[in-house]
């Protein structure tokens, strides 16, 4: 993003999951000044470490004496993070900053809010980071009445109703596609790149329409690259097919009826699309990193307020 050296920083965002973490630097206006990221996620640091990774990389952006707000949202706020944030339960508005946790700092320069997640008792369900992604939504939309999915590794459906978060579910299609396709064996067909788009359109619409289709078809992937030359292109397409049907079949419910926002990285976003055209849906895209800034921009437009 671009920078702009001669703006004084406001205010810090910053997204803090559980391998990454994004921090962007903002003007009073939510004028993004900077941004830069890391690998220190959730997974990787002990809570000690929170603290310093943020001083470390605003070093040069600390105010001499008032402190800096910085509003976090993300795996920061687990009960394995920095501090806990607790769940703000369903039905309620995306979670905001008079929410959030106010975590204690050695440094007088940093006050730190970490925003809530949000849980659901039954069918019992969790969510983390994805809640400020809805705001960023309906901070866009308010009269916003339908379906948010948030693709990603635990993939979030969501039902949103006059601004509140209904019913939600998540699916663990993602991390499954990676555990299937690199610690099976089907590792030794499944590419890790490229990607055949019929392929996955086949494998999806049969997934989708056959409750049976999934577990049928997996080891054809096998047989498929040792008899008859199924490429690793074309299998990785028909893997990823294969699990997003069984997931669009298992979250009609969600998607039958209503209007569809996918918010997502790109990739992602569009098999997710693509999934959904075939059922005649025509899906609003929104950019994860955008939409999350937004919400965490609405987060800070409250603490302004309050």
């Amino acid at each position: 993003m671009s920078q702009t050296p001669d703006q004084t920083t406001a205010w810090v965002a910053v997204d803090w999951g559980t391998t990454h973490m994004r921090l962007w630097r903002m003007a009073t206006d939510g004028t993004v000044l900077g941004c830069q990221s890391c690998n220190k996620g959730m997974g990787q640091i002990e809570p000690h470490a929170y603290e310093g990774i943020l001083l470390d990389m605003l070093a040069d952006h600390l105010p001499p004496s008032a402190a800096l707000d910085v509003v976090v949202c993300g795996m920061a706020g687990s009960r394995q993070g920095w501090a806990e944030a607790p769940y703000a339960p369903t039905p309620c508005a995306p979670p905001s900053i008079e929410q959030a946790t106010l975590v204690p700092t050695d440094d007088p320069r940093l006050r730190v809010h970490i925003l809530p997640g949000v849980k659901q008792v039954d069918p019992i369900d969790v969510m983390r980071g994805e809640e400020t992604q809805i705001r960023g939504v309906t901070a866009r939309m308010p009269d916003y009445d339908g379906v948010i999915c948030l693709p990603g590794t635990h993939t979030k459906w969501v039902r949103i109703k006059q601004g509140q978060i209904g019913e939600f579910a998540t699916f663990m299609s993602g991390e499954l596609f990676t555990v299937i396709g690199q610690h099976s064996v089907l590792r030794h067909s499944v590419g890790t790149s490229g990607w055949d788009r019929d392929a996955f359109r086949t494998a999806c619409q049969g997934a989708t329409d056959d409750a049976t289709f999934l577990m049928r078809s997996l080891f054809g992937l096998r047989a498929g690259s040792l008899l008859a030359d199924l490429s690793p292109e074309a299998a990785r397409a028909t893997l990823s097919g294969l699990l997003l049907g069984a997931e669009l079949a298992a979250a009609r419910s969600f998607w039958g009826d209503r209007d569809v926002t996918i918010v997502g990285e790109s990739t992602l976003s569009q098999a997710y699309g693509d999934a959904l055209a075939l059922q005649g849906m025509t899906p609003q895209m929104m950019d994860d990193e955008e939409t999350t800034l937004n919400g965490l921009r609405d987060a800070y437009a409250q603490l302004l307020e309050s």
